[in-house]
């Protein structure tokens, strides 16, 4: 039984600590600071993330009314609202940014022996974009439309542990495709896009990266085709096909073949038309893996859903972005924590026991039933019996 520590220091002493000051020193966080440093910084926004606090006196007001165990969960002094919203608007956001990195290898390696549901060795990752809305009053530095501002969320997903592999955040003008240029393919792993990352010129360069990609065919797509394999149409493929684009210009931005299977969903009835690189895996396995691509829309539901990133701390650029790394590193340290002490529950589950026993002085490993956990009723044995039937 741990008798000293409380759940939330339990949880702080995941984070490498030592890495992160030397990022903190690496970006001079911590110069000329007489209180509230780099890493209370940091303890203070993940608090706000795992208990829900949705502004800077909810954070202040609940510290403080558990000062006699603040000490210990890494606080050196009672944290106040101003000090924090300095912090946030001043301090640079990428060192939150490279702590996200090293938390996202860290819970990559634990991940990697995950199963995807498909008989597969490569590396899966879905590519996607969520936006956030901003007020443009408040946000002007974000301006998307005429009536209102917004951000966008890069992600890239490895779907083995559904952890993030690489996220830019942009202004919502950027365009999905634009983030394809930021990326750096790896060799042998599949790339899975909807629609909105058809660019020839670019898919050309993920093929000559020796990595694959799975997306879906734009309308109309001028192709030519080259030759056509047996499929069984019991199974809702309708074709396989190798294809030569023949428009002026994707014929010279991808001059190679290209693969296209046509397959009838028999839930929806639609007919989806699925263009890729690789020629080795079954079309069924290329449908699949497409469909495994709504992980990554799961993921942005649920960080919108169980993270502070829809009420922001701060309204300037640097506080936005403080705020959206710090909640991804949150997410990524319980992911952590969850498959190193091998819990049962789901993290929707662990982040809903956090937010209500931060401040309880018991194990980590007990505290997280799974999620089939049911209280047993208590004993009755004993009680009195105040009337005979």
């Amino acid at each position: 039984m741990n008798a000293g520590k409380t759940l939330f220091a339990q949880v702080m002493e995941f984070v490498p600590w030592s890495s992160f000051a030397r990022i903190v020193q690496h970006y001079g966080g911590n110069s000329g600071v007489r209180s509230l440093s780099c890493a209370e910084q940091f303890r203070a926004m993940a608090f706000a993330q795992l208990t829900w606090r949705e502004s800077l006196r909810d954070i202040e007001v609940s510290l403080c009314a558990n000062s006699t165990k603040l000490y210990a969960m890494g606080f050196r002094s009672p944290v106040k609202r101003s000090t924090l919203a300095d912090a946030n608007e001043s301090r640079q956001w990428r060192i939150w940014s490279e702590l996200a990195a090293l938390l996202i290898r860290r819970a990559r390696k634990l991940y990697a022996r995950d199963s995807l549901g498909l008989d597969l060795d490569n590396t899966v990752y879905a590519l996607d974009s969520s936006t956030i809305d901003l007020c443009l009053s408040l946000f002007p530095w974000a301006s998307f439309r005429s009536t209102k501002s917004g951000i966008k969320l890069h992600t890239l997903l490895d779907l083995r542990g559904a952890i993030p592999a690489f996220i830019h955040i942009s202004d919502a003008r950027l365009h999905d495709v634009n983030v394809l240029d930021l990326l750096a393919f790896e060799p042998g792993a599949i790339y899975v896009m909807d629609r909105a990352y058809v660019d020839f010129s670019r898919l050309y360069a993920i093929h000559q990266a020796g990595a694959f990609f799975v997306t879906r065919a734009k309308a109309p797509m001028v192709s030519r085709r080259v030759y056509s394999a047996h499929v069984d149409r019991t199974t809702g493929l309708i074709c396989d096909q190798r294809v030569m684009l023949t428009g002026r210009y994707p014929s010279k931005l991808y001059p190679e073949h290209l693969r296209r299977i046509r397959f009838k969903d028999p839930e929806s009835g639609k007919t989806l038309i699925f263009l890729t690189n690789n020629t080795v895996l079954p079309a069924l396995t290329i449908c699949a893996l497409y469909k495994s691509r709504w992980q990554v829309e799961l993921f942005f539901k649920w960080i919108k859903q169980h993270l502070r990133i829809k009420h922001f701390l701060g309204t300037s650029d640097n506080a936005v972005k403080t705020q959206l790394w710090c909640a991804i590193a949150t997410y990524v340290l319980i992911a952590i924590i969850k498959k190193e002490l091998k819990l049962e529950a789901s993290l929707y589950t662990c982040l809903q026991i956090l937010s209500v026993s931060v401040f309880e002085r018991t194990q980590i490993s007990c505290a997280f039933p799974g999620d089939d956990y049911t209280a047993e009723p208590a004993s009755t044995a004993k009680q009195l019996i105040l009337f005979n039937i």
